[in-house]
């Protein structure tokens, strides 16, 4: 699959926002879920560099958020609610983790996820993260576990 990855445009960021719910437990994805993470999606100014939307042809997919430093690049994602579970996962990540690996050549990628996410806990395994550590995180209007990993990237 060809994914073509755009800075996110204010539109883009406010249909994201709008529109995309996530069902059940997932909803815990939802930006309106979260006033700072809301907050920081729909203003240009904190949105900046590292917002990109993703597509497929003329489909919007998912996004990525890019965080780079010297060594290393901190990667979100979300992918549109209606193609979640359907095994494009992988694939998704992958794209990503190959944009940050051509944009900004670090050493390792890293990416936290809620531990309740077992299936995306388990894409990030397949596409080789591991394990670093867990920790609780203020979100949400409450204090969830969180676990981070890392992706070692050959040189």
């Amino acid at each position: 699959m060809d994914y073509i990855f755009n800075k996110m445009s204010q539109e883009q960021a406010e249909n994201i926002a709008s529109n995309w719910q996530y069902e059940g437990e997932y909803s815990f994805y939802d930006f309106a879920a979260d006033e700072e993470d809301l907050a920081e999606l729909l203003s240009p100014e904190e949105r900046g560099d590292s917002y990109y939307i993703v597509k497929e042809g003329n489909d919007e997919i998912g996004f990525f958020y890019f965080e780079h430093g010297d060594v290393s690049v901190e990667i979100g994602l979300g992918m549109k609610p209606e193609l979640t579970g359907k095994g494009m996962g992988l694939n998704f990540l992958e794209a990503g983790m190959n944009y940050a690996m051509t944009q900004y050549n670090p050493k390792e990628i890293t990416l936290s996820v809620a531990t309740f996410n077992e299936r995306a806990i388990k894409v990030y395994k397949k596409a080789g993260f591991e394990s670093v550590e867990t920790y609780m995180q203020d979100t949400n209007g409450s204090r969830f576990e969180f676990l981070k990993m890392k992706y070692e990237c050959a040189k």
